[in-house]
């Protein structure tokens, strides 16, 4: 539902737009700014009680996009094809893809154990492969479409005790610029998203310290906010980034400066 009252030309207007990880942090940061910006908001994560408050929280007072939510581990192909083809029964199509979900499991490269390795393999790499390629059909018949994948300034740069999250990280930029050259002719934009450190349920437990320590690496001297993420992804979502194609946007704060 779209609410032109106030004139305002909203940038994601009718998208239909599939968010992972949506139910906290940055992802459901995603979804509130896209259905403010006009889109239906398609809110996947694994957590039925989470993802069912994250619907109730965006449609409190909400008279411009839309929202839905549906049960999904990226993991676990049969139901991801199952929430696709759900969507494409509704809406008869998805507009854009964002490939937000991730987990992490820390330890220095002597220490990590094989399950910590696979685990985030498994969510933060393999479960990008599987979200897109289950989408990316209907993208083609439509002859459009936007893909925006999370990476991380660690994708760049690497950081110390994360060899599994690092090699996710780099893995979906090496996604984004072999799908972009693959899809662009198609008319399906493929771009990541590199944030900084930003203030998300997984700094909550860590130590005073290291917070200070994660925001004196920033320019900005601070930590970024799930909203200013959002609107990298909705910009690269829209329209008006048409000819912006096979990027990995650094948002920082300027870390590496």
């Amino acid at each position: 539902m779209t609410n032109n009252s106030n004139n305002k030309a909203f940038r994601l207007n009718q998208k239909v737009a599939i968010i992972t990880g949506a139910a906290n942090g940055i992802g459901f940061a995603t979804a509130q700014k896209f259905v403010d910006e006009g889109a239906i908001a398609i809110i996947c994560d694994m957590n039925a009680e989470q993802v069912n408050q994250a619907v109730a929280k965006i449609q409190i007072n909400n008279d411009i996009g839309g929202v839905e939510g549906h049960v999904m581990n990226v993991t676990d192909r049969p139901t991801i094809d199952a929430v696709v083809n759900a969507v494409i029964a509704k809406h008869g199509r998805i507009d854009v893809l964002i490939n937000n979900a991730g987990i992490t499991k820390d330890a220095r490269l002597v220490n990590m154990t094989e399950e910590q390795f696979d685990a985030v393999i498994d969510v933060n790499l393999k479960g990008v492969f599987n979200c897109t390629q289950a989408v990316v059909p209907h993208m083609l018949k439509a002859g459009k479409g936007s893909i925006v994948s999370a990476s991380s300034v660690v994708g760049l740069y690497g950081n110390f005790g994360q060899t599994n999250y690092a090699a996710t990280k780099f893995g979906v930029v090496g996604f984004t610029m072999t799908w972009a050259r693959e899809l662009g002719p198609k008319g399906i934009r493929v771009n990541a998203v590199c944030p900084g450190f930003v203030e998300t349920g997984i700094l909550a437990s860590m130590p005073e310290d290291v917070l200070k320590g994660m925001q004196d690496r920033s320019w900005l001297r601070r930590l970024g906010k799930p909203e200013e993420l959002a609107n990298v992804y909705a910009f690269l979502a829209s329209d008006e980034s048409s000819y912006i194609n096979g990027i990995a946007l650094e948002a920082s704060g300027g870390i590496s400066l």
